[in-house]
């Protein structure tokens, strides 16, 4: 089929059904579990997941965990539970500020923060940011910190390696305490922990290895975000969930998914991904999605760039064979 702006639109009717089967088969055959265990957080993926999930299983056979900490938005509850009523199954909540807490997920994050900023404090809020579209240079995209005091103006500066990576570890304990959650209930009741990640997540590393990484399975793995959303629709999800704006829901400034990592928005990124992976020339992709032919290449040049630097989240464990 000739690239066009519908080139990725689906029979949604036809995956659901395909999506639903293959879940059934996969959670009684293969994992020989008898039900599902979804980390909800009101975001557009764990919604489909988890209604993809009650429709296959029955919504008896599926449990929603809302994990939120200190720095969690108020909003991601409420969807949540919007989301559970919607579609019937039991949700329950597990805040998980107080493990956190002991893990030193807050005090170690605030340390290396203290390198750049001074006077930050537990007054301020925070968040990470790519300041940069990524069609606009072929090159690394640095990441900067953004602080604000309450009432105050945002201060933002360039994050040093160190300092950047010591923020992301210690924010990566959240994923992981969240995945060990979903784990204690999921093994309580020889269920399947669900994956929420989608394929713009899974194979552009947009995740914690071992944290909300690790399932047992994933249902829209494969599944370009937009993709999601053509899902959502179908499945009838509420429309405050549709129409929220995908969040980290990690950083207490609130950072979204396009500023924080993929530096653009979902259809320009899942079209031009697509077209690279079909070979579409450049020169037909910019005709089509209405951009020049240089952004067309950075574009292609970023996203396969991340594709390559994120393998090692995706491999598993390495082995030693001597015998080999």
């Amino acid at each position: 089929m000739k690239f066009n702006k519908d080139i990725l639109k689906l029979d949604a009717a036809r995956v659901t059904d395909q999506l639903c089967e293959t879940i059934r088969r996969q959670i009684r055959d293969d994992l020989k579990k008898s039900g599902a265990v979804v980390g909800i957080s009101g975001g557009i993926d764990s919604t489909v997941v988890s209604a993809l999930c009650a429709r296959a299983l029955g919504p008896e056979r599926v449990l929603g965990i809302m994990m939120p900490e200190q720095e969690s938005s108020g909003e991601s509850e409420r969807l949540a539970r919007e989301l559970a009523a919607q579609f019937g199954f039991e949700a329950i909540k597990e805040d998980i500020t107080g493990g956190l807490a002991g893990l030193g997920c807050y005090e170690k994050r605030d340390e290396a923060i203290k390198q750049l900023f001074p006077e930050y404090d537990k007054t301020y809020k925070c968040k990470i940011t790519i300041p940069e579209n990524i069609l606009t240079k072929d090159t690394f995209n640095f990441f900067h910190l953004m602080i604000q005091k309450p009432g105050g103006e945002p201060k933002t500066k360039r994050m040093t390696p160190g300092v950047y990576a010591q923020v992301v570890a210690a924010s990566n304990l959240k994923q992981r305490l969240r995945m060990t959650t979903l784990y204690y209930h999921a093994e309580k009741r020889n269920w399947a922990v669900a994956g929420t990640g989608n394929k713009d997540e899974h194979m552009q590393g947009f995740f914690v290895k071992y944290g909300d990484g690790g399932a047992d399975f994933k249902p829209i793995a494969h599944l370009y975000k937009i993709q999601v959303y053509q899902l959502a629709e179908y499945l009838g999800v509420p429309k405050d969930i549709i129409s929220r704006i995908p969040t980290t829901d990690t950083y207490s400034a609130g950072s979204t998914q396009e500023e924080f990592f993929f530096g653009l928005d979902f259809f320009r990124m899942d079209m031009l991904w697509h077209a690279m992976e079909t070979n579409v020339p450049a020169a037909e992709t910019a005709a089509v999605l209405g951009l020049s032919v240089q952004e067309v290449e950075h574009g292609y040049a970023h996203i396969a760039r991340k594709i390559r630097a994120t393998e090692p989240l995706r491999m598993q464990p390495l082995e030693i064979n001597l015998g080999a």
